[in-house]
C-alpha cells in the first residue's frame, strides 16, 4: 500500500513538471514571436478651397470689324471707316475657390480705360475715352499630376459695365465728338493658363484670356449728326503674377 502511495504521487510530480514545462515553453516562444509592425499613415495636408492671384494684366483690344454708321453722310459711314480702341495695363486681382482638386471658378477683377478713335475716313477723328469695369467668372478644370507645374483651361461669362464715358470734343476737319455713350454688354470668355508652385503656398502664374465683347454705341457729332454703331472690342486678356494659396 505505500509503495502504491509512492508511486502515485511520483506520477504526480512528473505530470506537474510536464505541465510546467509545457507553460514555460509557450511563454518562451511567445517571448520571441516577432513585434507586429504598425506603419505610419502619410501625412495628408488639408485641403484649402481658396486662393488668390495679384497680376499685371494686359488688355489689347481687336476692334477690326467695328461698325460706324454717321446718320445722312454715308461716305463716313462703314465700311469706309471704323473705330481704334487702345491697348491698356494695369494691376488684376483674381479669386479662385476650388469645389476639388481639378475644378474652381475664377473671378477676376480690373478696371481698364482706353481711348476711341476713328480710321478709314474718320481717321484722326478723337472720338473720346471710357472706362471697363469687366468682372469674369469662369469654370475651370485644372489638370494633376505634372508637379509643381500646374496648368487649367477654362470657359465662363463676362458683363462689362462702361463708366467715365467722354466725348473728346477735339475738331478735326470740321468734324467734333460732342457726345458719347457706350452700352453695358454681357460676353463669352475662354482662358488657360498655368501656375508654376515654388512651395505649398506661393506660386507664379501665367494666364490668356480671349472675350467677344461687342457693345453697341451712340455717339453725336457736331451736336446735331447721330452716330450708331457696334464697337468690336473683342480683347485678348494677358496676364502674368503671384499666386498665393492658403
Amino acid at each position: 500500500m505505500r509503495a502504491r502511495t509512492i508511486l502515485t504521487k511520483a506520477s504526480l510530480l512528473v505530470l506537474a513538471a510536464s505541465v510546467a514545462g509545457g507553460t514555460m515553453s509557450s511563454a518562451q516562444a511567445a517571448d520571441l514571436a516577432p513585434a507586429q509592425v504598425y506603419a505610419r499613415p502619410p501625412v495628408v495636408e488639408p485641403f484649402n478651397p481658396l486662393m488668390i492671384r495679384l497680376r499685371v494684366l494686359g488688355v489689347l483690344p481687336d476692334s477690326e470689324g467695328s461698325s460706324v454708321n454717321v446718320g445722312a453722310i454715308p461716305p463716313l459711314s462703314s465700311p469706309n471707316s471704323g473705330l481704334s480702341i487702345s491697348d491698356r495695363v494695369v494691376p488684376e486681382l483674381d479669386i479662385t475657390y476650388f469645389f476639388t482638386p481639378n475644378i474652381s471658378a475664377e473671378l477676376i477683377l480690373a478696371v481698364t480705360r482706353h481711348h476711341i478713335s476713328g480710321t478709314g475716313t474718320l481717321s484722326g477723328l478723337d472720338i473720346g475715352k471710357t472706362s471697363l469695369l469687366p468682372p469674369t467668372l469662369t469654370l475651370q478644370y485644372h489638370f494633376t499630376g505634372f508637379g509643381p507645374f500646374k496648368p487649367y483651361i477654362g470657359a465662363g461669362i463676362n458683363y462689362t459695365a462702361f463708366l467715365s464715358q467722354s466725348a473728346a470734343r477735339t475738331p478735326i476737319a470740321g468734324l467734333v465728338v460732342t457726345d458719347l455713350h457706350v452700352n453695358n454688354t454681357v460676353s463669352p470668355a475662354i482662358q488657360f493658363g498655368f501656375d508654376y508652385m515654388v512651395d505649398r503656398h506661393w506660386g507664379l502664374n501665367f494666364d490668356v484670356k480671349k472675350l467677344w465683347l461687342r457693345p453697341d454705341y451712340s455717339a453725336t457729332v457736331n451736336g446735331t449728326i447721330p452716330v450708331t454703331g457696334r464697337a468690336n472690342i473683342d480683347p485678348w486678356l494677358i496676364s502674368g503674377g503671384v499666386t498665393y494659396k492658403f
